[in-house]
């Protein structure tokens, strides 16, 4: 699937995705953090304009974490009936679980990586944003907090290393794309922040 030609203009939809969004994630922060879960919404969305990406995308990007965090399928559907079926989709694309408590984690992991393997551009678009402003945030607490940055994380070091590098190759197999590019900078130099911390600690041991 082609990515569409990118609008100077948003419209109403994008501002009521972002009031929609702001709603949904009202009480949510990032991972054992004080920032409002809104600011990582913001992020994603301004790295898939900047990218290209048209107002279905940018308003995707905004609702991106809505069904996975706040109301599973009927969440879903409530987007399809509001935004329409292109962000809908978009969104269900970049959706790894659908119920609260959620799936074991390496499983859902797994699944995702071949849901995005189908997917179209639009959708791996999205997913490239989400996790490079992911990396980018573990990496700077990385370098402020050290080996303890893990203890947010399911996967712990290994496997949270392992889910990122492994979501970049599968996103190398489609079109050529900037944000992929920096995804792979940053996931590069968090593995080799990764090793080092391991090898101090080893050497302490």
């Amino acid at each position: 699937m082609s990515m569409p030609q990118p609008s100077s203009k948003l419209g109403a939809r994008f501002n009521e995705a972002f009031l929609f969004a702001a709603e949904k994630h009202a009480s949510q922060t990032r991972k054992k953090t004080d920032v409002p879960y809104i600011s990582h919404l913001m992020s994603v969305a301004s790295l898939v304009l900047e990218a290209g990406g048209g107002e279905d995308e940018g308003v995707a990007a905004l609702l991106h974490d809505v069904v996975e965090d706040c109301g599973g399928h009927p969440v879903l559907e409530e987007i399809r009936e509001r935004f329409g079926d292109r962000v809908a989709n978009i969104v269900e694309g970049c959706t790894d679980a659908y119920t609260i408590p959620k799936p074991p984690w390496k499983q859902r992991k797994l699944d995702y990586l071949e849901v995005l393997r189908r997917a179209d551009e639009d959708v791996r678009l999205v997913s490239a944003a989400d996790k490079l402003h992911n990396v980018r945030s573990i990496l700077a607490d990385y370098r402020r907090e050290g080996d303890s940055v893990w203890e947010r994380f399911s996967g712990r070091r290994d496997g949270t290393l392992w889910y990122y590098r492994a979501v970049l190759d599968v996103l190398r197999q489609g079109q050529a794309n900037r944000l992929v590019d920096e995804l792979e900078r940053v996931v590069t130099e968090l593995e080799t922040l990764a090793r080092k911390g391991s090898a101090r600690s080893a050497s302490l041991s």
